[in-house]
């Protein structure tokens, strides 16, 4: 059994370049709603680094751990569909965490690196997803805090269930120790423990 030949090669040229250019348009217009994005995100203020000598490494340090994950990006709080792009906090990555007495370093593999000061922790619980993405009941890690006078959720999963559980206990620890800044109020609704 043959199959017909293709005698109309010109339309199928025609047709496969007709898809192509559709296909690179979506691409071209994400690009471009992605770029805008950030740019209307431009006063949000960049995230501090993480303190010199702090930076902990599986192993540099007796009794510290690393909690390793995915980062899933980082909205503002109360709407997790507006993604914040600005300053690479919408990239999703592979993270490590590690917490500190000072605050908790968040450490992106291929990402922007950057540091939440214990002082600006808000609050952090189990949700079933954020940034446009949905897992499992209780897969993602939240974690609230003030990036200057924007009230953030970034999203973490954790690779291991039961460092979920442990990184909410070590942010709730930090905010009940006096992590948290008391001479900044927090907004309304948003105050620790609540």
């Amino acid at each position: 059994m043959t199959s017909a030949p293709v005698t109309d090669w010109p339309l199928r040229l025609l047709l496969v370049a007709l898809v192509l250019g559709v296909i690179a348009l979506v691409l071209f217009a994400m690009l471009r709603g992605w770029r805008a994005r950030g740019r209307r995100q431009a006063s949000i203020p960049e995230p501090p680094a993480i303190p010199e000598g702090l930076a902990i490494r599986e192993g540099e340090a007796p009794g510290s751990s690393l909690i390793p994950g995915v980062y899933l990006g980082s909205v503002r709080s109360g709407d997790w569909l507006d993604r914040i792009v600005a300053h690479g906090l919408g990239t999703r990555s592979r993270v490590e965490l590690s917490m500190h007495s000072e605050g908790l370093a968040v450490e992106r593999l291929g990402a922007r690196q950057f540091f939440i000061p214990s002082s600006d922790l808000r609050d952090a619980r189990r949700d079933r997803g954020i940034a446009g993405k949905a897992f499992e009941k209780d897969a993602v890690v939240v974690i609230t805090w003030s990036l200057g006078e924007e009230l953030i959720d970034t999203g973490i999963r954790p690779d291991r269930a039961e460092d979920a559980q442990a990184l909410i206990d070590g942010i709730h620890g930090l905010l009940h120790t006096g992590g948290s800044d008391t001479t900044r109020p927090s907004p309304p609704g948003m105050e620790p423990g609540l």
